[in-house]
């Protein structure tokens, strides 16, 4: 039993010794269970004590049998050293065994599962402590994403995307909602729908920087909502311009969007041919609000004195008038009608002329009234249209209607 305990802390002390020098702390229950099998496999050299007590046992009975007998000391419950009663023979096999191998420390403690791990009260050395490296603390408050882009995967890869996280911001609760989301769960997933609906790669980043709550929609929804702008004969190519250039349509339920549809099918009494090319053209007026529609409406029809058919002309030609500012359109059909003389029948043929700046309109106008060349009506000769009026380049316009050079129509806006 002594031998078996001197053994034991002789190897206990050489196990110690060896995790001190050799072992990195780093690593201490840190490795695989693989690795530990590895690493244990030569501590199966050490003699167990069920390998150690037969053999002291075999060779005290083999002391005893020869000419020795238990000592005085066991008649009172102890034992001395059964070393000094073997004979010289069974000590020199004795010291045989004993003999420890020679373990290399730095193999045995390779990467040994079983250590347990460094409290956070034990003492290190100063080499030590200044190998730590400390993680900065994740911000409980924040007013800007680039706080949590180093720390969440989905706000850097959706950086990487192309995604303006400092307009995303600036949405209601867009923020908190990127930080619940998984790339890997949530995001993919709404991406490669995005994909498959025709959104180009570089668009992706625009896209989520303008609608971001796209991903936390349901996959199933937004095939569906998909499903029925097919169902209304909107071809692929058609419904990934819409989808592109007015983000918010796929937030819309299909109930709301057949709302849509019929609300300019009816209010503007066209086709479901003429309704469908007009949403094509402007989708936005799918997700935007209604009341404006309405109210440039009835500013066409009641304020500006256009016919219903003219407005059917007007919108359909110039969708971009149904969501313009009320007091911009009624500034430039006064100026277009009431100064330049422009008739109804005029506008209605070209009513792009009211998605030109007013002040473009005039500066050319008064230019061509002080040349005495501002003739717009088509029965009489030198006829300037309105076109020619507000879309050609100045240069252009100078040398072909105002005939003079653009020095003179900048000499004369000075005058102004």
């Amino acid at each position: 039993m002594a031998l078996w305990a001197r053994q034991v802390s002789r190897w206990r002390c050489l196990l110690q010794t060896a995790s001190a020098a050799a072992f990195p702390r780093r690593l201490r229950g840190h490795s695989s269970s693989a690795q530990a099998r590895h690493v244990l496999a030569p501590l199966a050299l050490l003699p167990s004590r069920n390998d150690v007590l037969p053999w002291r046992l075999q060779a005290y009975r083999c002391v005893s049998v020869g000419s020795c007998s238990p000592s005085n000391s066991a008649k009172d419950g102890s034992f001395s050293s059964p070393e000094s009663n073997l004979p010289s023979p069974v000590k020199q096999e004795q010291g045989k065994a004993e003999t420890l191998p020679n373990i290399d420390a730095k193999t045995l403690y390779e990467d040994w599962d079983d250590v347990p791990p460094s409290s956070a009260l034990e003492e290190i050395s100063e080499e030590e402590a200044v190998q730590i490296i400390a993680e900065p603390l994740l911000p409980l408050h924040s007013s800007t994403l680039r706080d949590y882009v180093d720390h969440s995967e989905t706000l850097a890869k959706l950086v990487h995307l192309g995604v303006d996280l400092s307009q995303v911001e600036k949405r209601q609760k867009a923020g908190q909602l990127l930080l619940t989301l998984d790339f890997e769960k949530d995001v993919r997933k709404i991406l490669l729908f995005l994909k498959d609906v025709g959104v180009e790669d570089n668009q992706l980043g625009p896209f989520l920087t303008k609608n971001p709550y796209i991903l936390a929609e349901d996959l199933e929804a937004l095939e569906t909502r998909v499903a029925y702008l097919k169902s209304k004969k909107f071809g692929e190519a058609e419904i990934a311009q819409m989808v592109s250039r007015a983000p918010y349509l796929l937030l819309f339920s299909v109930e709301r969007l057949d709302n849509r549809l019929g609300f300019f099918k009816n209010e503007l009494g066209l086709s479901v041919k003429k309704t469908k090319d007009l949403v094509i053209r402007l989708p936005r007026l799918l997700t935007g609000k209604l009341e404006p529609v309405k109210e440039n409406l009835e500013v066409c029809q009641i304020e500006l004195g256009f016919q219903l058919h003219e407005v059917q002309q007007i919108v359909f030609k110039t969708p971009k008038i149904l969501t313009a500012s009320k007091k911009r359109l009624k500034q430039t059909f006064d100026y277009l009608h009431n100064v330049m003389g422009i008739p109804h029948r005029m506008l209605t043929h070209f009513p792009q002329v009211f998605n030109s700046k007013l002040l473009r309109i005039k500066e050319r106008h008064m230019f061509l009234k002080f040349l005495g060349r501002a003739q717009y009506d088509p029965a009489q000769p030198r006829y300037i249209s309105l076109d020619q009026l507000v879309s050609l380049p100045d240069e252009v316009f100078c040398t072909e209607i105002a005939k003079a050079s653009i020095c003179d129509f900048e000499k004369f806006l000075k005058t102004l």
